[in-house]
């Protein structure tokens, strides 16, 4: 018997109503903020994300999956979705256009790693990308913007961290006096911290272990090393949170993992659960533009996995608005009262009332049933008398009253209740 792959899962119907919540505030907050949508392809280029993820990334080495077409081009399904923003921005000229543009997508993330609660092998995230502006006032509205998206779903109890790791510039500095405080404590570091040492000492304060968790308590922190352009930054954007009453919790071990970030990094972490189930995260990313063959352009974004916050929203005990029932269930009984029905159905959902038909050999109790079943408001009953007759039969599904109508009267009725 055939089953989900391993890290994968089905969304199913009564599931829906999350991510129907979700998806509708995502769209809201961004069009609150004038993001505009764009979706991009699930597969790309795979050097597109070895050169803006980076090489000494857990996702390069570890999680991307890489294929080649019957051209013998090497691909990779997208494992995140940054990159792929950015790649299309400069495919169509976008610099071309009033900076900076802002843009907001949904995109299901291939990444393989140990499935856990809210981390699947194909995960799916809402993101946001402004691109053409370094001013940290954009900082703060992009971090506004993800903390209102979040609110506006019913969550609470949740921080947000935040971090400044430099820029080429001053960043060199920091990664130097990380090697220094490591080197001695070689032993101490697990195997991936011992690979990162080497390829990218900033990943060492990503570390989950306990042991390289407690090394990277002590370590060097980026703050102390900034350049001036960097602190200034970094400073502005701590004024603007305060002055839009914005608190947070100042964190030097938050570098996120993927190579690209300078300067701001930020990340929204339930209260309970600590950053191994953050709700989301992001920061700047000023050189990924020209990583990637254009013209120096500052950025910054942020995305969220939705998976994750369904859970936040179950564990929190978010109410979220139920599917639309429908408005009427038809029950009939005979080969003429079913022709009457499909007619009756199809006129009213030309005037968009959502009806169900009853297409089984039921008796009516069991029809009648399965119309409280599905949540219908009133049920039709058509039967050889009633085609006879040119009527249908209402019924009332709360008080049960019945009363019998034309289906043009019928339709006047329910059309006026929607």
């Amino acid at each position: 018997m055939f089953k989900a792959p391993r890290g994968t899962a089905d969304i199913l119907p009564e599931e829906q109503v999350y991510w129907r919540h979700i998806e509708g505030k995502a769209e809201d907050t961004a069009r609150l903020y004038g993001y505009g949508r764009i979706d991009t392809p699930a597969f790309e280029d795979a050097s597109l994300f070895t050169r803006s993820v980076g090489e000494g990334t857990d996702i390069v080495n570890k999680e991307m999956y890489l294929f080649k077409d019957r051209s013998d081009n090497e691909l990779s399904l997208r494992p995140e979705g940054t990159a792929s923003v950015c790649r299309a921005y400069l495919e169509h000229g976008m610099d071309n256009l009033p900076q900076p543009v802002k843009l907001f997508y949904f995109a299901d993330i291939f990444r393989y790693e140990r499935p856990q609660a809210g981390r699947y092998r194909q995960h799916h995230q809402f993101g946001c990308e402004a691109i053409g502006e370094g001013s940290p006032m954009l900082d703060a509205e992009v971090i506004s913007m993800a903390l209102n998206f979040f609110s506006s779903m019913g969550l609470m109890n949740f921080s947000l961290h935040l971090n400044s790791i430099g820029c080429k510039k001053c960043r060199p500095i920091h990664m130097q006096k990380l090697k220094e405080y490591y080197d001695p404590l070689k032993k101490g570091l697990c195997e991936d911290c011992l690979i990162r040492l080497e390829k990218n000492p900033l990943r060492l304060l990503d570390c989950k272990k306990p042991g390289c968790q407690e090394a990277a308590d002590a370590a060097p922190k980026s703050a102390d090393f900034l350049c001036e352009e960097c602190h200034q930054h970094f400073q502005s954007l701590i004024h603007y949170l305060q002055a839009l009453d914005i608190s947070y919790v100042l964190n030097p071990r938050l570098v996120r993992g993927l190579d690209y970030y300078t300067k701001t990094v930020f990340e929204i972490q339930p209260l309970e659960g600590g950053s191994q189930s953050a709700l989301g995260g992001g920061g700047r990313y000023d050189d990924l533009i020209a990583m990637l063959g254009g013209k120096p352009t500052p950025a910054i974004g942020f995305a969220t996995g939705i998976e994750r916050i369904v859970l936040n929203l179950k564990s929190q005990n978010v109410v979220v608005p139920g599917p639309a029932k429908p408005t009427l269930f038809i029950a009939c009984m005979g080969d003429a009262a079913r022709i009457e029905a499909l007619k009756i159905a199809a006129s009213l959902r030309d005037a968009n009332v959502s009806v169900i038909v009853s297409t089984g050999d039921r008796s009516l109790k069991a029809q009648l049933r399965q119309a409280n079943t599905v949540g219908a408001t009133s049920a039709a009953i058509i039967g050889d008398d009633e085609v006879k007759a040119g009527t249908v039969m209402l019924r009332n599904m709360e008080n049960g009253e019945q009363q019998e109508i034309q289906p043009e009267e019928l339709k006047r009725l329910l059309s006026s209740q929607q």
